[in-house]
């Protein structure tokens, strides 16, 4: 998957479920992982590693 893909995947789950979503890709990461696609879990990391970066810093 491609950097551009990456960024959009990741804003439109961020989108679809705010905060969550960074939960839901390391979900998925893990799940990739238990299941031996490294491939996939690696995606899941940069998708999560993106909205990251869409959410901005943490505020306290």
């Amino acid at each position: 998957m491609s950097a551009v893909h990456i960024d959009d995947y990741a804003q439109r789950l961020y989108a679809a479920h705010g905060d969550q979503a960074e939960y839901e890709a390391a979900q998925r990461a893990k799940a990739s992982e238990e299941r031996g696609d490294e491939s996939a879990a690696e995606q899941w990391r940069k998708v999560r590693a993106a909205i990251r970066v869409i959410r901005g810093p943490n505020v306290s």
